[in-house]
C-alpha cells in the first residue's frame, strides 16, 4: 500500500565474442579452485592444548564465584 514493489532490472547485454570451448574450460577451473579452497578450510583445527586452556580458565572462574557468594 505504502510500499513501491521493486522490479528486478532487465539488462540486454549481448557479449561480442564466445568461445564454448574455452567458456567450458573456465568453469573446470573455477569448480576446482573451489573444491581445493574448501579443502584447505576444512583443515584449520582448535588446538586442543588451547581447549584445555580455556576450559581450565573457566573452572578457576566458576570455583572462585562459587567461593565468593
Amino acid at each position: 500500500m505504502f510500499f513501491k514493489k521493486f522490479n528486478h532490472r532487465v539488462f540486454d547485454y549481448t557479449p561480442r565474442f564466445y568461445d564454448p570451448d574455452r567458456d567450458e574450460e573456465e568453469r573446470r577451473k573455477r569448480k576446482l579452485q573451489f573444491r581445493r579452497h574448501l579443502k584447505v578450510k576444512r583443515k584449520k583445527l582448535v588446538n586442543p592444548f588451547v581447549l584445555f586452556l580455556i576450559f581450565l580458565i573457566v573452572l578457576y572462574i566458576y570455583l572462585k564465584l562459587q567461593h565468593a557468594i
